[in-house]
């Protein structure tokens, strides 16, 4: 395959795995100036006000999604509030969640925010009716306070007071608590981001199933949740790749395996959010380490698969086909992580081929040797 028609092949694939992984929509809503926007910018690390494009949900609505990246999308309100226009938010809200109920799931709301400032003091009647409503409509609806002082492990008495008082109208709020966060580090005044976790793992566990990738792949602050769902995108081509080798495939045919490893890379890199020109040169120098440049070391690691016998020349069957697969997404998902971190540069901020080449081989030769057990436990229960 031509370097063109290989960048063309995984572009396409590329794209195709974006639209699979969907988008995410969240809806937020509070008072002007309580930290909606530092607060979204905090756990999916986009600049909104600076990337938002808006398009009316449903013909004729005056809300819109705006879509932060490429799988996140924000609920824009266009200046209706809470209090000022409740009824008519509500009315469009109304709207929006019955016509875009029957449409595909990343057309629908999944989730909403509704935010409090900390050390406001007070709550009103017209926020409390507002959750209620939006309650109704089907959303899960989780109270977040925003910018809470903590000091020695306690939050600020004010904030305690108020998220009390919250609580204790028996609102319809996920695990019937408010979330208290900062989102955004103070150290004048001594503030620390906080609470920002917990807010995501509410988030993940009320989204729609088919949502929960587009959600893993948005966020920017828990990796363990890429990680988990690029075992997922794993451990489904290992399974691709067994049912392609059930019959035993000639060696030199192996690239039947390859547009099921490709599809593996590209749902990772879209997981881990990278742009597509840096990944596809990574995608080129680990391909070209497992299966050309590096063939003589690969074939080497794949000797120790047990069942492999002698590869040169040989056929791959469905142990050495899962193994062999199994092994690149590991070591790809190595790869992807060591990139986001920006490990795999020079000093010049540039990606390092070599060290690209080398993270790739040396994650596949430790991932190769795993024993099938092992194996078997690291994707339970995903």
């Amino acid at each position: 395959m031509t370097d063109n028609l290989f960048r063309k092949t995984f572009r396409d694939e590329y794209d195709k795995q974006g639209v699979a992984i969907g988008r995410f929509n969240l809806a937020i809503f509070g008072k002007t100036g309580v930290g909606k926007s530092t607060l979204i910018n905090a756990i999916f690390g986009e600049d909104v006000a600076a990337t938002g494009i808006g398009e009316p949900v449903t013909k004729g609505s005056r809300l819109y999604i705006d879509r932060i990246g490429g799988h996140l999308g924000i609920l824009d309100t266009q200046g209706l509030e809470v209090g000022k226009n409740t009824k008519e938010l509500i009315g469009e809200l109304d709207k929006v969640v019955k016509e875009t109920r029957g449409k595909p799931i990343e057309e629908q709301l999944h989730v909403a925010w509704y935010c409090v400032r900390g050390l406001d003091r007070r709550f009103e009647d017209s926020e409390a009716d507002f959750i209620n409503r939006l309650h109704k409509l089907g959303l899960p609806v989780i109270v977040v306070m925003t910018q809470v002082p903590m000091r020695d492990g306690e939050h600020h008495p004010d904030a305690i007071a108020l998220a009390r008082d919250i609580t204790s109208r028996g609102l319809p709020i996920v695990d019937g608590k408010v979330f208290h966060t900062v989102a955004l580090a103070d150290r004048f005044i001594g503030l620390e981001p906080h609470g920002l976790h917990d807010l995501l793992d509410a988030t993940f566990r009320v989204a729609p199933t088919g949502a929960q990738t587009a959600l893993a792949a948005a966020q920017a602050i828990d990796a363990a949740s890429k990680i988990r769902h690029a075992r997922i995108a794993i451990r489904a081509a290992v399974g691709s790749a067994v049912a392609a080798a059930a019959v035993p495939i000639p060696f030199a045919d192996a690239t039947l395996l390859v547009p099921i490893q490709l599809g593996m890379m590209a749902r990772i890199a879209q997981i881990f959010r990278m742009p597509f020109d840096r990944t596809a040169l990574m995608t080129t120098i680990a391909t070209t380490a497992a299966t050309q440049g590096g063939r003589a070391a690969v074939t080497g690691l794949l000797k120790m698969i047990p069942g492999a016998g002698s590869i040169a020349g040989g056929v791959i069957g469905a142990s050495v086909a899962s193994t062999f697969t199994f092994a690149m997404g590991e070591a790809w998902l190595t790869v992807c992580q060591r990139a986001a971190a920006g490990q795999l540069d020079n000093v010049a901020g540039v990606l390092d081929n070599e060290q690209v080449r080398r993270a790739f081989l040396d994650a596949f030769g430790t991932w190769v040797k795993l024993d099938p057990k092992a194996r078997k436990e690291l994707t339970k229960g995903l």
